[in-house]
């Protein structure tokens, strides 16, 4: 027997339901968590790990990743400390519901698909952070990746939450067979929920049946550190900013309180104000970069015609510091016509 907020289960009709037999169950000092070991029936399943599996991932202004993103994991004790649920209400990008976020903001959830064998157990093992609600709401995350089992050098990771699964079931109709996907949420669910939604899956068919895991993963926003080098007509020292990769450059440093107003740039803009709204014709708001030019998103054909007699500079308003999920240090001059007086 188990704890009482789990169901005892034989491992037979476990093995049919969630591909793997439960070896043990514990419930972790006086708290409610508890653990779900799916393990292997046959170790010759696993006469050798799989590679990590490659991700498509893509992180809106900063693009797809140039850098092995698993640099900026956390490891299992960070993960636990920070993750929490946030009720969120429909918008035209999301449903409502529950779903995990970082308690510091200086992480950000990303999300990962990893394909893995069904036959012979996930093996992965779960615990509770938070639940005993009767609505079943909760966190659970993956507590540890048994070596040699099917998620072993997947690139599943301790620390992750599995928020979906999707299995290929397979139809009769008459003599032809078709194929049907069988997906269930497993996203802010607590222990027992999360293994009621697995074993909700078909059952395993033959040796080569997969499934998809959707995971949710903590990571650290990589940082820019910006050195700001002023005219030396203004008489002011460097100053230093630290930025996300993602961030638009010249909306960073105004959000911050660095002034953009280099009078001699006003020619590029059409109504010669010298402020096109980030529109990138005034070229106001250019710098020149002195280092750190690869951390930079790449230069479009505007840009790059207005200035093309300087390879150095760039318009703030179009360009996005940490390009590609980089971070490094950044060296830039702002007014950079006015360092030519």
């Amino acid at each position: 027997m188990i704890s009482s907020r789990n169901k005892s289960l034989t491992a037979a009709f476990v093995a049919t339901t969630i591909c793997g037999t439960i070896n043990a169950f514990s419930t972790r000092c006086a708290s409610s968590n508890h653990h779900h070991h799916i393990s292997t029936t046959s170790t010759s399943l696993f006469s050798s790990t799989a590679q990590e599996q490659e991700q498509q991932l893509f992180y809106a202004a900063a693009g797809s990743p140039s850098v092995d993103m698993n640099k900026y994991n956390l490891p299992l004790p960070s993960c636990i400390e920070n993750w929490t649920a946030v009720l969120q209400a429909e918008t035209s990008m999301q449903s409502a519901g529950i779903f995990l976020k970082a308690k510091d903001s200086e992480l950000f959830v990303d999300s990962l698909r990893f394909t893995l064998r069904r036959s012979g157990g996930l093996g992965l093992i779960l615990t509770e952070l938070a639940g005993g609600r009767e609505d079943g709401v909760g966190i659970t995350i993956i507590e540890e990746v048994v070596d040699g089992g099917n998620a072993d050098g997947s690139g599943i990771q301790p620390g992750d939450s599995i928020v979906g699964l999707t299995v290929k079931k397979s139809i009769s109709k008459g003599i032809n067979v078709e194929e049907e996907r069988v997906s269930v949420a497993t996203e802010c669910l607590a222990y027992d929920a999360t293994i009621e939604a697995l074993m909700s899956l078909p059952e395993v068919v033959s040796d080569d049946d997969e499934v998809t895991l959707t995971v949710k993963r903590l990571r650290r926003q990589p940082k820019v550190t910006v050195k700001l080098q002023y005219p030396p007509s203004d008489n002011l020292p460097d100053a230093s900013i630290e930025l996300f990769a993602g961030e638009n450059l010249r909306r960073a440093m105004l959000t911050r309180g660095i002034k953009l107003n280099d009078k001699l740039a006003e020619r590029f803009d059409s109504g010669g104000m010298g402020d096109c709204g980030a529109d990138g014709t005034c070229a106001t708001c250019v710098v020149s970069v002195g280092k750190g030019m690869d951390l930079l998103s790449p230069m479009k054909q505007q840009e790059e015609q207005i200035l093309k007699t300087k390879p150095r500079w760039r318009m703030a308003c179009k360009t996005v510091v940490g390009f590609g999920m980089t971070e490094g240090d950044l060296t830039i001059q702002l007014s950079p016509r006015q360092w030519e007086i």
